[in-house]
């Protein structure tokens, strides 16, 4: 198939370069015209993949009419705050092709998933998201992963799903595209969470508790907004969440253990060099939080942090020092204690 893909960092290459190895006609776009003739000639993308080798045939342009030419998938692998952005300025460019979006985070402007804002531009195209625990970089090396492919159309749900599954890329299919897309952004926030902790220096008891805790906040809000319970108990609610909180490949995590060690936002984004997804879920999370009336203390926490320059052990010792309460509120009843 011919597919172009819109973003030529870490995740939207490793998915660019799984579907050439699999005999498609896939074409990369990004803005910098030097980097892509220096990625379309050497076949490493230094910046972002630089532990892997492209297949010959993958491409990488600046033109994004050369992109979009003839393709029947557009993969959106951008970052999200600039889905809107991309989507608005070449509109004219697409189609009647598949959207498929890999991007995880909510509109801090309008805060609305992506899938809302694909339909709002271009309310006939057909759309998938794909989601869950995957590192760029053990994709690209071939390593073990599943992820989900979530469409309201079962058919283009399991299109995709077919499209993307190898030996090493198992792919599930979703009718839940909110909650997948509403897991996939907030998990994000208690990364940063996560990775403060580290900073620190807490422990194991600790992520365990901001992990357990912060998936029922991911769920709370995520119901609220169309999602499904079931799939914040999966692969792209708390599959992706444990990658994300645990592993060095996580940028939110890493951009998280800069703060617990003192660095402001600014400093730990420049040192990190790319687009950490969860600082700017945290806001459009925190307004979501306020708009429905959902309590979520992990998050209006890391909010402080983040953006009222509130030192981190003391929001710990206010989530640490709340009152007391049962952990399910909603499901303990009085003659339920002997």
């Amino acid at each position: 198939m011919n597919i172009a893909v819109i973003g030529s960092g870490s995740w939207g290459t490793a998915l660019a370069n799984l579907l050439s190895i699999k005999g498609n006609d896939v074409k990369v776009w990004g803005r910098n015209i030097e980097y892509m003739k220096e990625v379309n000639k050497t076949k490493i993308n230094r910046k972002y993949l630089p532990n892997a080798k492209l297949n010959e045939k993958l491409e990488f342009s600046s033109d994004i009419n050369y992109a979009l030419k003839d393709s029947e998938i557009i993969i959106f692998a951008v970052a999200s705050q600039a889905v809107k952005k991309v989507l608005v300025r070449y509109k004219d460019l697409i189609g009647n092709q598949i959207i498929v979006n890999v991007a995880k985070g909510i509109d801090i402007e309008s805060l609305k998933t992506i899938s809302q804002i694909v339909k709002e531009i271009l309310p006939e195209n057909r759309y998938v998201v794909l989601s869950g625990p995957s590192h760029a970089e053990e994709v690209s090396l071939k390593m073990p992963t599943t992820i989900v492919s979530a469409s309201r159309k079962r058919k283009d749900a399991e299109f995709i799903q077919d499209l993307f599954t190898t030996d090493y890329l198992r792919v599930y299919s979703n009718p839940d595209v909110i909650g997948v897309e509403v897991a996939g952004s907030l998990k994000n926030i208690i990364a940063i969470g996560a990775g403060i902790s580290d900073g620190l220096g807490y422990g194991d008891n600790a992520k365990a508790a901001l992990m357990t805790r912060g998936i029922l906040e991911i769920s709370k809000l995520g119901i609220i907004l169309g999602g499904k319970e079931e799939t914040f108990k999966g692969l792209t609610g708390i599959g992706d969440l444990i990658v994300t909180c645990t592993s060095m490949h996580s940028r939110n995590r890493k951009c998280g253990i800069l703060l617990g060690k003192g660095k402001s936002l600014e400093e730990a984004v420049e040192e990190i060099g790319m687009v950490v997804e969860g600082a700017s879920t945290i806001k459009a999370a925190y307004k979501l939080a306020e708009k429905y009336d959902v309590y979520m203390p992990i998050t209006m926490e890391l909010y402080r942090v983040l953006y009222e320059n509130k030192d981190p052990r003391n929001s710990v010792n206010k989530l640490m020092l709340r009152r007391n309460k049962h952990e399910f509120e909603d499901l303990v009843h009085e003659d339920d204690w002997d």
